[in-house]
């Protein structure tokens, strides 16, 4: 007689298999039926898509990342590339929406006022939206399947029942085959029904392989296949003891927990309990190295835990008390970085692990960061002020870069680019702006500069060329008159102004023109005064007024020295007053005396000359 209470049926086959099994491996092979279960639900969600560094991208990057995963993947295996993309997102949205605040509340804002808006933040929601209304519906429609799948299974429990209460000998197996095909090719159920479901179906199979007598040979055909195949999954499950890779040896046994219970029938009675007991075993202790392996995880997460708070406790204890410039809170920057890499240096650790040593870290860090903002909010003020210099420099190079002063232009350039460099660091987003505007007008006025002086360069080498083509032909020639004389000094002088790096050339001219005015039949005095007077022309042809100046200086300083040493001779002479007039010692006096008196009448000639000039 058949039982009509399903659950009072599943209790008995529950009560009867752990019966043959120790209490402690019951658990662990329940425990493992469970996964089981999960896993079956969770199929078709396996991980298989590559994990990258989204840590290391730019928010336009984790976008574009996030956007082809939705478009090119089934939306059940995304879900942990999805998660590291948002965490990654969030992250660099974060700290570039807090240097957006800071800016806002440094330029005087209001922390109630502060708003701002991201396309690119746009984007990410947009996609996120899709994503999670993709999501929403395949588990809505994946849940349905299995309620569906579900009542399909139950529908069949009931089909191989009616078989048993209804049993023909002649066609209870075949019958049987085709209910089992149709079992096998229904798909996963919800996993809180999953075992139960099993349960019940298997009790049933038992029963009906118990009452196939009628067709022994059949049955002693199935049991002997069935056990051949259980033998073999207890022979793969005890090789996964030997298997280095224990999570990959757990998810093994957990496909051959499956097998068994979808793959393969029952087995005879003489055999059930033993085959079992066998495989139970073998779950249990690759179970129990499965939990020694995470033990030892624990005792290596506890190794990374402490090396963790090692960091905290050094970036708790860092003093930022002796920072008084930016450079010493940009040196610090980098220190801390350097400390706070050594966290990260120390392992991963999983979620239930680390989020309590993140929390610790992150207040280490933003007790750092307070320290700083407080320095830099102040800088903040004196950045202003800067920045008002600065744009003043910016105005004023602007404003006479088109400037043909050159000389005063130029001093002024290079008075402005120093006074940039002395003043401090403006706002971020100002610095940029400003610089370009400040280079801009310091790059375009000294290009100019150098253009020109470029065009003064072939100009004053065609000078300089053609200058020595002339004094090369000078020197040859005989000159008579001083009208040809003359005509040199012009034809020199129209030539063209020498640059400083060859006025030796004008030297070299006037020793010529010296040694031509000697050949002349002239007085000294006429003489001299040409020859003055062609080397005044010269400094002022080049704009030399220091060397006027000088010129200028030597006469009046040889005139004092000439009345000197005359008035000296004078005197001399009237210690010898009564000495005769042919006297050669007085006649030589009076002699030095003339002397210096045609010299000082030549002098006072040049003095002359070069106070008519207006220079």
């Amino acid at each position: 007689m058949l039982e009509n209470n399903d659950k009072s049926v599943e209790n008995k086959s529950k009560s009867t298999v752990d019966s043959k099994i120790t209490e402690e491996t019951s658990k662990v092979v329940d425990a493992i039926e469970n996964e089981v279960a999960e896993e079956a639900e969770k199929k078709d969600e396996k991980h298989e898509i590559p994990m990258l560094d989204f840590n290391s991208m730019e928010l336009e990057k984790l976008v574009e990342e996030l956007s082809k995963l939705i478009k090119n993947n089934p939306v059940q295996q995304i879900k942990a590339n999805s998660d590291a993309i948002k965490n990654a997102f969030n992250s660099k949205f974060g700290k570039l929406l807090a240097e957006k605040k800071e800016a806002f509340l440094a330029e005087g804002g209001n922390s109630i006022d502060f708003q701002f808006s991201s396309p690119i933040k746009t984007e990410y929601n947009k996609l996120l939206k899709e994503y999670k209304t993709k999501r929403d519906a395949y588990y809505s429609q994946l849940e349905k399947q299995l309620n569906e799948n579900l009542d399909k299974r139950n529908a069949v429990i009931d089909e191989l029942k009616a078989l048993i209460e209804n049993a023909d000998p002649k066609t209870m197996y075949n019958e049987y085959q085709q209910i089992q095909e149709r079992w096998k090719a229904i798909g996963s159920v919800p996993r809180s029904r999953y075992n139960d479901t099993w349960k019940t179906y298997h009790h049933h199979v038992e029963r009906f392989y118990d009452i196939l007598h009628l067709n022994k040979d059949f049955r002693e055909l199935d049991f002997k296949h069935n056990l051949e195949e259980k033998l073999k999954l207890i022979t793969r499950a005890e090789g996964l003891l030997e298997k280095e890779d224990v999570n990959d040896a757990f998810k093994e046994l957990q496909d051959l927990h499956r097998l068994w219970k979808e793959d393969i029938g029952p087995v005879d009675k003489e055999h059930r309990e033993d085959v079992w007991d066998k495989f139970s075993e073998v779950t249990k202790k690759l179970h129990d190295k499965r939990h020694e392996h995470f033990r030892e995880l624990k005792s290596k997460y506890q190794d990374i835990i402490d090396a963790k708070m090692l960091v905290i406790e050094e970036l708790n204890a860092y003093d930022t008390s002796g920072n008084k410039t930016h450079n010493d809170w940009q040196k610090s920057i980098k220190e801390v970085e350097a400390i706070r890499k050594k966290y990260f240096d120390a392992g991963k650790l999983p979620y239930n692990k680390s989020e309590a040593v993140w929390q610790e870290f992150k207040a280490a860090t933003k007790k750092f960061n307070s320290e700083k903002n407080v320095f830099y909010k102040e800088e903040k003020n004196s950045q202003s002020d800067n920045l008002k210099k600065k744009i003043a420099l910016v105005e004023l190079a602007e404003s006479i870069k088109d400037s043909e002063d050159w000389e005063e232009t130029t001093n002024t350039m290079k008075r402005i680019q120093a006074d940039w460099k002395k003043i401090g660091h403006v706002p971020r987003k100002f610095s940029d702006d400003i610089w370009k505007r400040f280079k801009s007008a310091c790059n375009y006025y000294f290009d100019k500069l150098h253009a020109r002086k470029n065009e003064l360069n072939k100009e004053q080498q065609d000078v300089v060329d053609a200058k020595k083509v002339f004094l090369d032909e000078f020197k040859v020639e005989e000159v008579a008159t001083l009208e040809n004389i003359q005509d040199a000094i012009n034809k020199w002088r129209d030539l063209g102004r020498l640059p400083r790096n060859a006025r030796h050339l004008d030297g070299k001219f006037n020793k010529v023109i010296d040694t031509q005015l000697e050949k002349l039949n002239l007085g000294r005095e006429d003489i001299e005064m040409m020859k003055f007077k062609n080397l005044i022309e010269n400094h002022l042809e080049q704009e030399d007024l220091k060397k006027l100046d000088n010129e200028q200086f030597y006469i009046r300083k040889k005139i004092d020295e000439t009345v000197r040493e005359m008035q000296q001779l004078e005197n001399n002479l009237s210690f010898i007053s009564n000495a005769s007039a042919d006297n050669p010692l007085v006649q030589n006096v009076r002699k030095e005396i003339q002397g210096f008196k045609d010299e000082l009448d030549l002098l006072q000639l040049k003095l002359d000359y070069i106070k008519k000039l207006d220079y």
